[in-house]
Parts: C-alpha cells; structure tokens; sequence
C-alpha cells in the first residue's frame, strides 16, 4: 500500500506538522512548524508548559523583572500573565519575536502581538499566557502590575 500524500500533493515530511489554517483572508493557508519532542510524543500542551517557556525565553534573553500572576478564577482571558521589562525598544521588540518563534517552533502556539513597532509596550498574547514586555519608564508610568497583584502575591 502506497503512503498516503499530503494536502499539497507531496510526500508528507515526518519532522514537520501542520500548525493552522488561516482563513480570515478567504484563502486557506496551511503553516508547518518542525515537530518537537512534545509534539511527537503527543504531549498535551498545558498554560504550565508555556509558562514556563515564556519564563525560560525571557530569561535567554535578560528580561529584568519578570513578574508572574496568577489568573486562574480571576480572569476568563487567561491562565498567567507576565510582565516583565527591556533596556531599550530594540531588547523589548527582540524579545517579544524570539518568544513567539520559540512558542510556535516548540508548541505550535502562534501568538498575537500589538507594539513590536514601536517597542516601548509589547503584548503577546499566546492563549492561556499573556505577556507585557515593557520599557522601564513605560512600566512605572502605566503600572500595570498593581492592577493584577495584591501585595505580596508577585511570583
């Protein structure tokens, strides 16, 4: 029996695998990512793996502090949020495409980002972890973190 062939046609690749289908243009586009040990293994994929990539990402790339919140039973939107801060508009923007790419290579998850332009607020938002990747001045000026966080309750 011969192997069966993918959408296009051609033989399916085994280390890649269909991530979506985008059809908000009225033209259906298929994406691949490279297959990943959690994808192979057929891994659920949970808002604690995520967050704890984001976390690691931000880390690999000197993100300064980082504040993790809880959203469980608090928010219907999300699961955790993180805020964290960048030297500089290039760091913020950087960071803010690097942690996409790797969310989508090891996960399949394609975020949302606002700001990457302009750099000085970044929100990416990944389903079950969104993430506010600020400039320090932009950060005390909108302080967003006392919104979300009773005292003592930063991680």
């Amino acid at each position: 029996m011969p192997k069966r062939r993918g959408w296009d046609g051609a033989q399916p690749r085994e280390d890649y695998v269909l991530s979506h289908l985008d059809l908000a243009a009225g033209d259906a586009v298929a994406q691949v990512v490279p297959m990943t040990a959690d994808i192979v293994a057929g891994a659920e994929t949970t808002s604690e793996k995520i967050l704890a990539r984001v976390l690691s990402s931000l880390e690999d790339d000197k993100a300064e502090d980082v504040v993790t919140i809880d959203l469980a039973g608090r928010s219907a939107m999300s699961d955790h949020m993180v805020i964290c801060s960048g030297r500089s508009s290039r760091q913020v923007s950087s960071m803010a495409e690097k942690l996409s790419e790797r969310l989508k290579t090891e996960f399949g998850v394609l975020c949302k980002i606002e700001g990457k332009e302009q750099g000085d607020w970044v929100l990416l938002d990944s389903g079950d972890v969104i993430v506010h990747l600020f400039r320090p001045e932009v950060r005390d000026f909108y302080q967003l973190e006392k919104m979300w966080v009773p005292t003592g309750d930063a991680v």
